[in-house]
């Protein structure tokens, strides 16, 4: 039985689907106004393993995650740009699933995106309006009486009180309570706005999830996830919002992923630590080691994202490629390593005792080699790759993986950077020279076989000898 560490509750629990066999999950997803960083990737990346993981145990998953399109740092990032919004949300949404499937991520069954669902968002206000969750302000927001919900604070662990004492003095005076917060804004000028029963406006962001999800899941779902971050007030107001408008539960359990650092601190622009995929990627010798990065921490700790910590991504990934290079594909049988996976993925996604699962495999795979026990090792194999695809790995041949070079790098904090390398030899050039190569070692000429080796070696090439005459090669 899978048991998941609910937020709402501060303990694992099993995970009931409220109806059998079938599961409905909420996941915030980015404001598009920059590309995706890798605090979003790790965010992005939990709940696509989740959602894989989920649908490998056999349920019917309805996966959404939503697109915020419109919101204060999207408007002022289009007018410094000079751009209309709908441009730069556009633009940011293409980047973020080009960035996504580099990282491969499977795309949600829903992605909603605020603009599209105003309707639904009025209808929502409405509601809280009609049932005195909610009142219209004198400067024209309409705004969510917090004290008016008995319940809120419980997912936070948050008191009124305490809230209260530590809140802000608000410059204006259009809040009946400093807690209180906007459902729909009134319009400003030069701004995006739509026509609503209160004037023209546009939502307020908590308002968008609360009617994004009960649209598309209903008013009572399984799953809802998101960044630590948005635990408050985020999912603290969607849960009033929503309980409040319909009567129900809204959720059952709340998962949240821990933070990013970098080097050991808050990643944040300010600090000069902040990265995007983009910079990231090509940093790697392929996206899979920032996936495998990732996935080697427990989804609700902190990460610490540095040089030294993708460098061992790359060499423990790189350790299960080795194990099954030049063996046969053959279909997985069921062992014990199967079953020690899905105990550690059952126990709350634990992905870092999954990954040493696949790591021990693959030390049974490399010995049945050397045994000489090729038919074992295969077998071992195939189940090795099962079980790492359910976590979106091996996505790549591992012949493939050995051609891809990796680039050479600076410290300089984390923003590692590329330093000088030798000139990039391609694959066409390096098999012309190990057919060279064959043929001068044919001709007993050693003094032009080691020559063509050293050459390559210089170059990043590392030949691998076989017996019976063969010769493969891959990328130091």
């Amino acid at each position: 039985m899978i048991r998941i560490h609910n937020s709402l509750t501060g303990e694992k629990q099993p995970l009931q689907p409220i109806e059998p066999g079938a599961l409905r999950m909420y996941v915030c997803g980015l404001t598009v106004y920059d590309y995706v960083h890798i605090g979003h990737a790790r965010m992005l990346l939990v709940f696509d393993m989740v959602s894989r993981y989920l649908r490998h145990r056999g349920f019917r998953l309805t996966y959404v995650r939503n697109i915020t399109d419109i919101d204060d740092k999207i408007i002022r990032r289009a007018a410094a740009n000079g751009e209309p919004v709908e441009a730069l949300t556009q633009r940011f949404i293409d980047a973020m699933n080009e960035d996504g499937e580099r990282l491969g991520l499977l795309r949600p069954d829903h992605e909603p995106r605020a603009t599209h669902y105003l309707p639904q968002i009025i209808a929502m206000v409405e509601q809280l309006l009609a049932k005195d969750y909610a009142y219209l302000a004198a400067n024209g927001d309409v705004m969510y009486a917090v004290a008016h919900f008995p319940g809120y604070g419980r997912l936070s662990g948050k008191r009124l009180a305490d809230l209260r004492a530590g809140a802000r003095v608000e410059v204006d005076e259009a809040k009946r309570d400093p807690l209180d917060f906007v459902l729909w804004k009134h319009a400003k000028t030069g701004e995006p706005s739509w026509p609503s029963p209160w004037g023209p406006g546009r939502p307020g962001w908590h308002i968008e999830c609360s009617a994004m999800s009960t649209t598309l899941l209903g008013t009572h779902f399984d799953l809802h996830g998101g960044g630590l971050d948005l635990k408050f007030p985020h999912h603290e107001n969607e849960i009033a919002q929503s309980c409040a408008a319909s009567g129900e539960r809204f959720v059952n359990v709340w998962m949240h992923n821990g933070f990013v650092n970098v080097d050991d601190e808050k990643m944040s622009k300010s600090l000069g630590n902040f990265f995007t995929l983009r910079e990231v990627f090509p940093r790697l010798r392929h996206p899979e080691v920032l996936r495998y990065f990732l996935l080697a921490s427990h989804y609700r700790g902190p990460i610490n994202y540095s040089l030294e910590q993708l460098d061992q991504a790359d060499a423990a990934l790189g350790r299960l490629y080795t194990a099954l290079r030049e063996l046969p594909v053959l279909a997985p049988a069921t062992n014990e390593y199967g079953e020690r996976f899905h105990q550690s993925m059952d126990d709350d996604f634990n992905t870092p005792e999954a990954l040493a699962v696949l790591q021990t495999l693959a030390r049974e795979v490399n010995s049945a080699k050397a045994a000489g026990d090729h038919q074992r090792a295969a077998g071992l194999a195939a189940e090795l790759t099962a079980l790492g695809s359910v976590l979106g790995l091996f996505t790549i041949p591992p012949a493939q993986w050995f051609r891809l070079a990796k680039p050479a790098l600076s410290e300089e904090g984390s923003g590692a950077v590329a330093t000088g390398m030798a000139p990039r030899i391609d694959d066409e050039e390096v098999e012309a020279r190990i057919a060279a190569r064959a043929a001068a070692r044919r001709a007993k000429n050693w003094a032009e076989s080691d020559r063509i080796r050293d050459e390559l070696a210089a170059a990043g090439i590392v030949l691998e000898d076989k017996p019976g005459g063969a010769t493969t090669w891959r990328r130091a």
